[in-house]
């Protein structure tokens, strides 16, 4: 059993509000008729622990979480370091503007938004095959 909590009738939404994505994708989950849990990243602290579970239910390392390209990150760090997982949780916790793009979870299953039209698109096929990522 996990450190986060899953239920079919609620989503959980991992994002940041110093972020556009993460403030538009707000607005698109807020909307929903579903019970809604929403963790402002740059307001509440997330346990490495759960960092761990949510680049898990992701399908993705830890360090994947981070947009290593963006300038949130590159004005902080070489994109191009090689660090152990806790490292980079270290990074996460102290810095969570690096991760760019909202989390989603939906019942047992985790998305990455990569655009907050993709909360629709989610909604919209509730019961149809999807992957975990959004392309």
């Amino acid at each position: 059993m996990g450190v986060i909590s899953t239920d079919k009738n609620k989503i959980t939404l991992i994002y940041n509000s110093g972020i556009s994505l993460g403030k538009q994708t707000y607005s698109y989950v807020k909307s929903s008729d579903k019970d809604i849990l929403a963790i402002d990243t740059s307001k509440t602290n997330i346990t490495g622990t759960q960092w761990l579970e949510i680049a898990d239910g992701l399908n993705l390392d830890i360090s994947d979480l981070i947009q290593k390209e963006f300038p949130n990150y590159r004005k902080l760090y070489d994109p191009k370091v090689k660090l152990k997982p806790e490292d980079w949780i270290k990074i996460i916790q102290n810095h969570p503007e690096v991760v760019w793009f909202p989390i989603l979870i939906m019942g047992n299953s985790f998305y990455l938004i990569k655009a907050p039209s993709d909360f629709i698109n989610l909604t919209d096929s509730n019961s149809a095959d999807m992957s975990r990522k959004l392309s």
